[in-house]
């Protein structure tokens, strides 16, 4: 009798509970961006569809324990304004619980909010500035405590590179003192491994050389390239994404620079090396996961059956849009365990971050490498898969898919370099 008296009372009371834990009775809202048009797009969008299509998948089997995660998927265009205007809107309307972000200017802009906040924010920008969650490392930006990523940092990846780089000098018989530069555009996201890699590779024997500055968007960089080639630079880190590689390796080849190129996990892909052809060979890259697309792993099947929600003839996938599958899978498996605890909130869902120990999402062994994330150290994964380009023939005539098929390009991989997980360079 009390119930049904009270009814609307009571019902309105549960209600509230739903809404204050972040929850609606029908799905979990998210908001994810994505940058589909502007500067960064050939390698975000891969990454912005591996993220969409996992989430199809995750609600076609079951979502998370029976919810729907609800995305609003917006492209910013790489704008950071545009992102932190979305950002507002998505918590003052949509209740978001968490976000699937990218770039690294517009992660390190909502740093400070999403913290406030309690949004736990998984994004495409692997800045080493967002890997200390309590901002009192030396060198820390500020603390990063909802914040996380899949994959090394991309300090830690010009680390790894850098490492390599020096393995290779001996291994070829060398024994003077190699030179190191850092290519980019003057911008937060190539910027940030700058100043940690160079001081990297002068402690373990570098000459460091200055900085060479190119754009993120292509262009004519034969100056960029004389210059490169003047300074006699052994080994040259291209910290720009894969737009722009296109056009600087075919400049370089051009003028015949002799340097060993290493990009970062964004530098370069199978469509970077159909579209450069010849002057890639060689060029050797930094990856994230344990395997990429046609490479013998347990997980694969799941990235294929997943792939196939967006991509019915089965084409090829660059190792962007399996590490946004990574990106997906690390969040929903957080939720499930926060749904478990029986407080899903952002603050649980950032605290089931930390309850797993070298972990690799259910189906997804063999691709996501084992990463580990502690309360005071957002540095999920110190080892650095690296991979060298090799082009056996002429890339102009046939697609991505018939070129790997036919071995016309192969991504061979070259080492794993496992760094030490030093407390100075977190957050740095």
């Amino acid at each position: 009798m009390f119930f049904l008296k009270h009814k609307k009372l009571i019902l309105a009371f549960l209600t509230f509970l739903f809404l204050k834990n972040g929850l609606t009775e029908k799905d979990i809202p998210i908001g994810h961006l994505v940058d589909f048009t502007g500067a960064t797009s050939s390698v975000g969008k891969p990454f912005g569809e591996g993220v969409a299509d996992a989430i199809k998948w995750i609600n076609k089997n079951g979502g998370i324990e029976g919810k729907m995660i609800r995305s609003d998927i917006v492209d910013y265009s790489y704008k950071a304004p545009r992102a932190v205007a979305t950002y507002k809107r998505w918590k003052s309307r949509l209740k978001i619980i968490a976000v699937q972000g990218w770039g690294t200017a517009d992660t390190e802009a909502l740093m400070e909010t999403i913290a406030r906040d309690k949004i736990p924010f998984f994004s495409g920008s692997y800045a080493g500035q967002l890997t200390d969650p309590t901002g009192e490392a030396p060198n820390s930006f500020k603390a990063a405590p909802y914040n996380f990523f899949y994959g090394p940092s991309y300090s830690d990846s010009c680390r790894g590179l850098v490492a390599w780089a020096l393995k290779d000098w001996k291994k070829k018989g060398n024994n003077t003192k190699p030179k190191f530069v850092h290519m980019g555009d003057n911008h937060p996201y190539p910027n940030s491994p700058k100043k940690a890699c160079q001081e990297y590779a002068e402690e373990i024997g570098f000459e460091v050389m200055a900085v060479i500055n190119y754009t993120l968007a292509p262009g004519d960089f034969t100056a960029q390239c004389l210059t490169l080639k003047q300074i006699e630079a052994n080994y040259a880190y291209l910290a720009n994404s894969s737009g722009s590689t296109i056009s600087l390796l075919k400049a370089c080849d051009t003028v015949e620079v002799n340097a060993q190129f290493m990009t970062n996990v964004w530098g370069i892909d199978a469509p970077v090396i159909k579209a450069t052809g010849m002057p890639s060979n060689g060029t050797v890259f930094a990856v994230r996961t344990g395997a990429v697309w046609g490479e013998k792993a347990e997980g694969m099947k799941l990235v294929k059956e997943i792939s196939s929600i967006s991509n019915e003839k089965k084409s090829y996938r660059t190792v962007h849009y399996i590490s946004g599958i990574c990106s997906a899978f690390y969040m929903k498996e957080a939720m499930d365990l926060a749904m478990k605890s029986g407080n899903f909130s952002g603050e649980a869902i950032r605290d089931a971050m930390y309850v797993k120990e070298n972990w690799v999402p259910k189906g997804l062994e063999g691709i996501c490498l084992p990463s580990s994330w502690k309360e005071d150290d957002h540095r999920g994964l110190m080892e650095i898969p690296i991979y060298r380009v090799k082009v056996n023939g002429s890339t102009e005539k046939k697609k991505v898919d018939e070129l790997m098929k036919k071995g016309v390009i192969e991504l061979i991989k070259e080492d794993q370099i496992k760094l030490p997980r030093r407390p100075e360079w977190r957050g740095y």
